[in-house]
């Protein structure tokens, strides 16, 4: 894809932070444009305040209070001289209101507008657009339900046992519960309601169909504002927790041509029906049998877009300046796939403890580096992570030849990650890299949930962490003693004169 020589904007004002904001940035810098980071009192010695030409701060450490403020943001765009303003994803990557405050005040908005934004916010209506495109949809009703346990009831069985409670408004499986039979439908649809309201200010719930075994798989498009809609392949983002996403990977292993040739199509059409442009991503749930059904559209750049980024050759965010800009999109061809890329996203959690976000200071810090490896983060040492913000901490991407290949470099970065401080799911990532079946491609959106129960068990340390500490032990000045026949202190090296809890046991001796 060609370079656009000019652009209508020339200071962007970055409305996010962490490794997206920094992520912005470079592309902002690659495309010789001027940068404005915002930050909170949390965020202040981050380092997207520091990459960025500028940086604004606009508040205390609460995101309703800074990366949530619309007025502040807004004024924090104008106080700078920036023109534009990119939110990144997460925060107000979506929110029309948002959207329509920039265009207001004479800033170009880097996504879709305020119309478009606010048409597809409600994921109902936006199923029965695509539907009557012709792109099929989950089966339930394409309504919301009411609070009635009777009307809950016929929802529910019109769409058919198991089924899924989801929010009108929702989205990262807020406001969202499984319902196996009609016993736990009320008391579910009741904490689905509170959860909706508190995240969204809308607590209308929606019934489809569970369709399982399933894979979750997303097609990345790219839509102009002069109608066309370029497809460049799919991700599978089938290895969840919680519905969160933990690996991503494109192309998406074991995909029949003409399933993945109806995948395309069939979210050009709903990008179509929906009259989207910039970046955005349309989400399908595709069945054992190759069928598959329309998720969602998300109108936003994706967590996952490195992925597609490696593999195509292309910078995602590059293109979303140029199609604000009013730039054409060239034809398809011009974008060729090559190989196979994987992301883990590396969270500050503990799963040993049911994932229990963590925070602390990053003490120590080693990130991996080699042949086919990207990682996108923020992180450096004596960061402080906050427990304001999403623990996402970064994202380890691997490319190959193949599937294989993009497996053995991404579990090799991985084991050359350190981040010291706090706990993370390193360890827990790649005990999934190697579990049997994502090997062999056979994903399933209960992958993680089917094994738990091993993929949780964390290893005993190495014979190698034992002798290491031992050694620490016995180094001259650990331990000291009083020598008899002259009175007096001496420092032996002896690990039973330590002050320290180590000591060689009959596993460690042998």
């Amino acid at each position: 894809m060609a370079d656009v020589t000019a652009f209508p904007f020339d200071t962007v004002l970055v409305a996010n932070r962490g490794e997206i904001a920094l992520r912005v940035i470079r592309t902002l810098r690659a495309l010789g444009l001027r940068s404005v980071a915002v930050y909170s009192d949390a965020d202040q010695d981050h380092p997207h305040v520091f990459e960025a030409d500028d940086a604004v701060w606009i508040g205390p450490a609460e995101p309703r209070a800074s990366y949530l403020d619309i007025p502040g943001l807004v004024a924090a765009a104008q106080a700078s001289g920036a023109q534009a303003v990119h939110p990144g994803y997460g925060f107000l990557s979506e929110n029309d209101a948002f959207a329509r405050a920039c265009a207001e005040a004479g800033l170009v908005f880097i996504g879709p507008s305020a119309d478009v934004l606010a048409a597809s916010a409600d994921k109902l209506a936006v199923k029965q657009q695509v539907a009557a495109a012709g792109v099929p949809v989950v089966p339930g009703p394409l309504t919301p339900v009411a609070e009635s346990a009777d009307a809950l009831r016929a929802a529910a069985g019109e769409a058919g046992y198991p089924v899924l409670l989801k929010a009108v408004a929702g989205g990262g499986g807020k406001g969202m519960r499984e319902v196996g039979s009609e016993n736990e439908l009320v008391h579910a649809a009741e904490a689905a309601r509170r959860e909706a309201g508190g995240a969204f200010g809308n607590a209308e719930l929606y019934v489809e169909h569970v369709v399982r075994p399933a894979r979750h798989v997303e097609v990345q498009i790219l839509a102009d504002h002069h109608g066309r809609v370029v497809v460049l392949g799919e991700r599978d983002c089938s290895v969840q927790r919680r519905h969160q996403k933990v690996l991503e990977e494109t192309p998406a292993p074991g995909l029949a041509p003409e399933v993945r040739e109806r995948l395309h199509e069939a979210a050009s059409n709903a990008a179509t029906a929906l009259r989207y442009q910039n970046a955005g991503t349309v989400e399908f749930l595709l069945a054992a049998d190759g069928s598959f059904y329309f998720l969602e559209m998300n109108r936003r750049l994706q967590v996952e877009h490195p992925v597609t980024e490696t593999v195509f050759g292309i910078d995602l965010v590059a293109w979303q300046l140029r199609i604000a800009a009013g730039e054409a999109l060239p034809e398809r061809d011009g974008c060729a796939a090559r190989g196979h890329a994987i992301e883990a996203r590396i969270y500050a959690e503990d799963p040993a403890h049911g994932f229990l976000p963590s925070s602390g200071t990053i003490q120590a810090l080693r990130e991996a580096e080699g042949p086919g490896i990207r990682v996108d983060s923020a992180l450096t040492t004596g960061t402080e992570i906050s427990p304001y913000y999403d623990p996402l901490l970064a994202k380890v991407i691997a490319h190959g030849e193949t599937r294989a290949e993009a497996i053995r470099r991404l579990d090799l970065a991985l084991a050359e990650t350190v981040i010291l401080g706090l706990r993370t799911n390193v360890g827990f990532v790649r005990r999934v890299l190697a579990h049997p079946d994502f090997v062999a491609g056979a994903l399933r959106t209960d992958l993680i949930d089917r094994a738990e129960d091993v993929l949780l068990r964390e290893p005993p340390p190495p014979p190698a962490v034992f002798l290491a500490a031992a050694a620490h032990a016995l180094l001259p000045g650990r331990g000291s003693r009083v020598a008899p026949e002259r009175g007096e202190e001496q420092t032996v090296p002896s690990p039973w004169a330590t002050l320290s809890t180590f000591r060689l046991g009959e596993e460690d001796a042998r």
